[in-house]
């Protein structure tokens, strides 16, 4: 099968963690929804949702400590529950770098095309093109050098942050003292309360979602337990302050009398540019989440290819567990995932387009998500209370149930269709996965594919 090449370090480790997150494009897409969950109190969502995710964050660092397996989540929770449930956390975060992968491929072509638009440049189909280009290319970076992916991916989040920071530093100098630092909304408001802040923790999460995705380079990273635990602590927390500060100047920025508006505008922070600054910082802030958004494609992709390896080298399919010859590489399940994502893209997207494509599959990884991340968290509790590290345990708890709490709020009430479905379809996925291991009886066995790093 041959071994994953290992030549990465702390900067590809943080690069793969912070492009699955994409922290520009979520700061251009879920806000708004967060707004509408908890009007002013947005940022309030984002900031406990940074603690939240900050504790989930610790199981992983915890595990990641104790084992260097690519497979994260499927190594951590074998070792916890036993093979059946970590082939099951594995199998659904899967589920979730795909589907994000699938959905932020869509944003490429949206964002390029919103550019375009900034100029009275419009060509029917086009942002199709442009996310199927996207796509290829991803898929080429991931199949062929992952050390340069990680790079390319690390730069482009850099600059495409830079570019939201200066509008925020614009906006917070525009306005007066009194508008410009206020408590408010960090306050829920009567309207919304806070079970409105409980429903927009579903799309801080969201805007989270792939923090831990450094562990799945445990097998190709030097010095992983070092290296693994430091990327997804980074990551969780400089993305946290990011996205309580951009959260923030969009409501100040709109005025605490206007989020309605804020909550409908399909790209906020283009008409922030344009109310603030000028068309040309519109433009960059658009081209700015194209690139975040090709960001996070390679990203999850990458991530993505790196679980199905590990899968099929526990006993699923062990004709994707080949690494390249060459470029050491999880070539076969890069090509495999990346033509799924493809397909989604030409068949399903331009029948919705790319903004209800991306809500629809942020959705359904999401939730898949929160599960994993419940799970890690109370394998935590569980070894912890084990080793009689009660301090531990009880975080790990805490982690858990903060996990309940998005997931109870993004299926009660009941979504209006087709968001109903999801939870579903997700349901569904997980049966299959338990259908895998009925005629796989290879994966129950203890440790198997346990031996990487």
């Amino acid at each position: 099968m041959g071994a994953l090449r290992r030549n990465l370090g702390l900067v590809e480790a943080v690069a793969l963690s912070l492009s699955i997150i994409a922290p520009t494009m979520a700061m251009s897409f879920n806000v708004t929804l967060a707004v509408d969950a908890a009007g002013r109190a947005a940022p309030l969502a984002f900031a406990i949702g940074t603690i939240a995710l900050a504790i989930v964050g610790l199981a992983f660092v915890a595990f990641s400590r104790k084992i260097a397996h690519g497979g994260s989540a499927f190594a951590y929770i074998t070792l916890t529950f036993g093979p059946r449930a970590g082939f099951l956390a594995g199998w659904a975060l899967l589920l979730t770098y795909l589907v994000y992968g699938a959905g932020t491929a869509a944003l490429v072509g949206n964002f390029a095309d919103a550019a375009l638009a900034d100029y009275g440049l419009s060509v029917p189909g086009l942002w199709v093109v442009i996310s199927a280009t996207a796509i290829l290319v991803a898929i080429g970076f991931a199949y062929r050098d992952m050390k340069l992916a990680a790079r390319l991916m690390l730069v482009l989040e850099v600059l495409s942050v830079l570019a939201i920071i200066a509008l925020g530093i614009m906006i917070l100098t525009s306005l007066g003292a009194e508008d410009a630092l206020t408590a408010e909304p960090f306050v829920p408001e009567a309207d919304h309360g806070w079970s409105g802040v409980g429903y927009a923790l579903v799309f801080a999460v969201l805007s989270f979602a792939g923090f831990e995705g450094a562990a799945t380079l445990a097998e190709e990273t030097n010095n992983p337990r070092r290296i693994v635990p430091i990327a997804v602590l980074a990551t969780v927390v400089l993305a946290g302050l990011f996205y309580v500060f951009a959260s923030y100047v969009q409501v100040v920025g709109f005025g605490l009398d206007r989020l309605d508006a804020l909550a409908a505008d399909p790209a906020p922070l283009d008409t922030l540019a344009l109310a603030f600054a000028s068309r040309d910082l519109a433009s960059v802030l658009d081209v700015a989440a194209a690139l975040s958004a090709f960001a996070c494609t390679l990203g999850t992709l990458s991530a993505a290819a790196r679980m199905l390896f590990v899968l099929g080298r526990a006993g699923m399919a062990s004709g994707l567990a080949v690494a390249h010859p060459d470029h050491g590489t999880p070539g076969r399940a890069v090509l495999l995932l990346g033509g799924l994502v493809l397909a989604g893209c030409l068949l399903w997207a331009p029948l919705v387009g790319p903004g209800d494509y991306y809500g629809a599959m942020g959705t359904i990884g999401t939730l898949a998500l929160i599960l994993v991340y419940t799970s890690v968290s109370g394998a935590w509790a569980a070894d912890a209370l084990v080793s009689r590290r009660a301090l531990q345990g009880f975080c790990g708890l805490i982690g858990a149930l903060m996990m309940l709490w998005p997931l109870y709020n993004s299926l009660i009430p009941e979504p209006a269709y087709p968001a109903n479905l999801w939870p579903y379809l997700v349901v569904a996925y997980l049966g299959m996965g338990g259908a895998v291991l009925a005629v796989r009886p290879s994966l129950t066995r203890a440790a198997n594919g346990l031996s990487g790093g």
